[in-house]
């Protein structure tokens, strides 16, 4: 799971003030060290030289036992224990010379110069040091006298003192830690302040609120981008006014238009019944004229009257007047009215009562119907099915069906499946005020293609009885 922005931050904050502090502490470490075993070390090797070189004057040569003994008694100290070597002859002092490794006694044994090492040896610290007894000569030339001595220092006190600095290094690096993250909350809500207002001002757009703005502080980046969401978000309110006062003018106008038609079509009307009437009187070209003109007509009034429905939900004035209907006789009621009850399939069970608008559920299932009827194939069917919470009244044709790319717009205004049809008896509107009726229900109108082929339109309406 990707992290959010704070915790990002915040994360980054602490790994820079962990690799800081860690940093800090392990070079102070090393380098507080390296001083305290340098001055422990430097002193022990020249004190234990300074001593050699004092006692190699009353020495005589080859020693014995005896002398061995007492050189190494000179020379130990209350921390440090000693051992001299002269060929097989060892001092008696109690400590055994394999404590020292055979690098070091081959190193003391072939050089003129003191070597020492650190070691640990049943987990304590100790120094080996190991040097050579050079004597001078009567020509001042100093040469080997075949006596190396071996000393032995605890580093116990040395130990301690690094182990105190350790401990001050890590408890130092705690603060540190938790100044980083304190500094990444800090910088953190400094940051996500202002990214947190810009998504609840997107958030307010995207619910439509588009007069929403941004307060400008400061003048870093941040603020340079609410400054940008402000100014965009004028333009864009500037183009939405415009976009919703030329949407509102065309709907009125429409509405207008329509309005303004229906007075001459009323007048019209009554002139096709009368056309109607005298066309089988007339002969050849007349009687075809006047077939069209009351043809023509009647498209005409069944489109002006869609345009004042489409009106009407566009202005949001549709309403509806609700009854507790039994949908298996509203829907028979439908199709007798239209003289498709011989066309038409159906497969109603009797008792589905449900609360609707009987007018506005006429209209949609005489689009539905007059739809599959005109543009599919028989048999045209209706089937009514219901649950405890919606009832479903499903109209299929057993025609070609839908092409996939008509699917997504069949309920679109104007819509028509074969555009190079220029002229049909319908205005592309049916399925559009089908789909707005539904809507007004708390329902949907859905369309698909059914297993077998043909057009499958199912309306779902919410089941609700007083």
């Amino acid at each position: 799971m990707r992290l959010g922005l704070r915790p990002r931050l915040i994360l980054a904050f602490v790994l820079l003030g962990v690799v800081s502090a860690l940093a800090t502490a392990g070079a102070s470490y090393v380098e507080a060290r390296t001083i305290i075993l340098r001055n422990t070390q430097d002193p022990a090797v020249t004190a234990l030289g300074t001593r050699l070189a004092n006692l190699a004057g009353g020495l005589r040569l080859p020693p014995t036992q005896q002398d061995l003994n007492d050189l190494s008694t000179a020379l130990m100290t209350t921390d440090a224990s000693v051992v001299t070597v002269y060929g097989d002859l060892r001092s008696d002092t109690g400590m055994e010379l394999d404590v020292f490794s055979a690098e070091l006694r081959a190193q003391v044994h072939d050089g003129t110069d003191a070597v020492w090492q650190r070691q640990v040896r049943d987990n304590n610290p100790e120094l080996a040091i190991g040097m050579p007894l050079l004597l001078q000569g009567a020509d001042n030339e100093t040469r080997p006298s075949g006596i190396e001595v071996y000393s032995l220092q605890s580093l116990h006190a040395e130990k301690a003192s690094i182990e105190r600095l350790a401990t001050a290094a890590w408890l130092t690096g705690a603060p540190a830690l938790l100044f980083a993250v304190i500094l990444a909350l800090v910088a953190a809500q400094g940051v996500l302040s202002p990214v947190r207002r810009l998504g609840l001002a997107t958030r307010r757009w995207g619910a439509g609120d588009f007069g929403t703005r941004l307060e400008v502080k400061g003048s870093d980046e941040l603020a340079d981008l609410s400054k940008t969401f402000n100014d965009s978000a004028d333009a864009v309110e500037h183009h939405v006014d415009e976009l919703r006062r030329m949407e509102a003018d065309a709907r009125r106008f429409v509405a207008d238009v329509s309005h303004e038609l229906r007075t001459p079509l009323a007048a019209m009307t009554a002139v096709t019944d009368v056309l109607d009437e005298e066309a089988e009187h007339l002969d050849g070209d007349a009687a075809e004229a006047a077939r069209l003109v009351s043809q023509e007509t009647r498209k005409l009034n069944r489109l002006v009257n869609d345009l004042i429905e489409v009106s009407r939900f566009d202005s949001g004035t549709a309403g509806l007047v609700l009854d507790d209907v039994e949908l298996a006789p509203a829907v028979a009621a439908t199709l007798r009215a239209r003289g498709w009850a011989d066309q038409v399939e159906t497969d109603l069970p009797a008792g589905i009562v449900t609360r609707l608008d009987p007018r506005r559920l006429d209209v949609i299932i005489a689009n539905l119907v007059g739809n599959a009827l005109r543009h599919g194939g028989p048999p045209v069917r209706v089937r009514l099915r219901s649950t405890d919470a919606f009832v479903a009244l499903e109209v299929s044709d057993g025609g070609s069906g839908l092409a996939p790319e008509v699917l997504p717009h069949v309920f679109d205004r104007f819509y028509k499946a074969d555009t190079a049809r220029t002229r049909s008896d319908g205005s592309g509107l049916g399925l559009a005020i089908a789909w707005e009726n539904a809507r007004l229900h708390d329902g949907r109108l859905e369309a698909a293609n059914g297993p077998d082929g043909g057009a499958v339109f199912t309306l779902r309406l919410p089941r609700r009885i007083r």
